[in-house]
């Protein structure tokens, strides 16, 4: 998703790229398949390994990225009320929000016509708006801490997982700028050794948590003390103009690193159609789908992070229904396996509806609606030179339709069928609409992608030299498909190439877009 949004190659000159994982038992040895043995299975994408950066270093990053954009953070600022304007309609400006500075006593009322709680755990939003805040806290702490440190642990520049007998299983992760976080559980029992437990401590029972391994620190950058626990909001966005994203609407342990990751999700998945909304070219009920989409995925990582939390502090799940004497180590690999796609975001999936994720064809293509569009390797005209499918779809709130032309030699029918039809809906070729057009021949590059058709391509051509975009997309040569890529970069629909296609189109881009818009912004 960073990718597609322009900022990935700055977060990775930054980054620890971690491919890399080990498992230690609690006599040291490695016990292969366990902990996070997943992240070594990434498909579908070239950024195949983690991506470790702090949120500090993030942060700025997106700050610079904003400044170029016009957009400047001002803090530090607080939300003291939110009114909402019940006599405007939906898509005015129906929200007074009044701020003080808490550094100058200034005040300020901001009217506008949405506004997005993305204020953390403890959320003035969700509070002012009174959105229930559903879930519970368990009596488990962990403890984060991060530094710079030496060791004896034989790979230490990993994510790494250690079976203690004393704290749980143990998070070992190689970070950014040379330093390392450790995390245990600290449990009751570990508990009754301090009457204020504060860096010091920290540090030493991090020094406990590793035995058999030596562990130094030689400065401390970090720590946290917390309680695990779990909780949904129950509306992520209400009277037709509050949402609220990130932690303001979800909070859970840190044990499968899912926290910023989920809170990216959500900005991404609601972005762009706020901005088609504010720029007049789509129907203001398409905010709607942020809810339905970002919500049962949410409740999806609740129920994961349960399992999860319980199993790294040597508890089995809540509902188990396996051995009560099985090995909880074992089990949590077993359980992180099964959540790796989920993880890595690149199995998020939004169930197929009637407006967004619209399934009208069948067995033509291998990836639904509603799933990511897997990265795939392709070649651009003339130069030959290989790019990728995500760097030819940037996130910029516009929609792609993406022919997969085939063998033009054996699509050819199929494709005159199809371009003849489509023009005659010219506002899928006009530039003010959020809609552009991508044709991806199967096989090795001509000198000419006219010929190759015997006529113009819609938009820009792309050749699969090696047929694996076909392949992984399970588009037959002989059949072509045509595939509308969302912003975000999930399929929104599949359509068969040929005569039926304007209407498909139509019938897809017709449920949101305003298709007489002049846009406002």
């Amino acid at each position: 998703m960073l990718d597609q949004l322009g900022l990935a190659e700055t977060l990775a000159q930054q980054c620890f790229a971690c491919r890399q994982t080990v498992n230690y038992d609690k006599d040291g040895n490695e016990s292969p398949g366990r902990g996070w043995s997943f992240m070594e299975n990434m498909k579908d994408t070239m950024w195949s390994f983690a991506l470790v950066l702090r949120q500090k270093y993030q942060e700025e990053i997106f700050r610079r990225a904003l400044k170029k954009e016009g957009v400047e953070l001002e803090a530090p600022w607080e939300l003291k009320s939110i009114e909402v304007l019940q006599d405007v309609n939906a898509g005015g400006y129906k929200v007074l929000a009044s701020l003080t500075n808490p550094s100058t006593g200034a005040k300020r009322t901001v009217k506008c016509r949405y506004l997005i709680g993305a204020d953390g755990g403890r959320s003035s939003v969700r509070q002012m708006m009174n959105i229930p805040f559903d879930g519970s806290s368990s009596p488990d702490k962990w403890v984060r801490v991060d530094g710079v440190i030496e060791t004896n642990l034989p790979k230490p520049r990993t994510y790494c997982a250690i079976e203690s007998p004393t704290h749980g299983n143990v998070l070992w992760a190689a970070l950014d700028h040379g330093a390392t976080r450790i995390g245990y559980a600290f449990t009751a029992e570990r508990q009754k050794a301090y009457e204020v437990f504060d860096e010091e401590a920290a540090v030493k029972e991090a020094i406990a948590s590793v035995k058999p391994f030596s562990l130094k620190f030689k400065q401390v950058d970090w720590w946290t003390l917390y309680v695990v626990g779990q909780r949904i909001a129950r509306n992520f966005f209400v009277n037709d103009c509050i949402f609220l994203a990130g932690d303001a609407c979800h909070t859970h342990s840190s044990g499968a690193a899912q926290g910023m990751n989920t809170g990216m999700h959500d900005a991404v998945n609601l972005g762009w159609k706020l901005s088609l909304v504010l720029q007049g070219l789509a129907v203001p009920d398409l905010l709607h789908t942020y809810e339905s989409e970002r919500l049962p995925n949410v409740h999806k990582l609740i129920n994961y992070d349960k399992d999860i939390s319980r199993l790294m502090t040597m508890q089995l799940p809540e509902n188990w229904q396996g051995d009560p004497n099985a090995d909880m180590n074992e089990v949590l690999g077993q359980v992180m396996a099964e959540a790796a796609t989920f993880s890595s975001g690149l199995g998020i999936y939004y169930e197929p509806d009637t407006y967004l994720n619209l399934a009208q064809s069948s067995n033509i293509c291998s990836v639904r609606p509603g799933e990511r569009a897997p990265d795939v390797s392709l070649q651009k005209p003339a130069t030959f030179e290989p790019t990728r499918l995500q760097t030819a779809t940037p996130n910029i709130a516009e929609f792609y339709i993406v022919v997969f032309a085939g063998d033009a030699a054996l699509t050819k029918p199929l494709l005159s069928a199809f371009t003849s039809s489509v023009p005659q809906s010219h506002w899928l070729f006009d530039s003010k609409y959020p809609v552009s057009w991508l044709s991806i021949f199967d096989g090795p590059g001509g000198p000419s992608a006219y010929e190759t058709l015997g006529g113009m391509p819609f938009g820009r051509v792309f050749y699969d030299a090696d047929h694996s975009a076909h392949e992984r997309y399970g588009v037959r040569p002989d059949n072509g498909a045509i595939l509308v890529l969302r912003p975000d970069g999930w399929v929104g629909t599949v359509i068969e190439l040929g005569l039926g296609g304007k209407a498909a189109l139509e019938k897809y881009f017709q449920r949101f877009l305003v298709l007489d818009a002049e846009p406002k912004l």
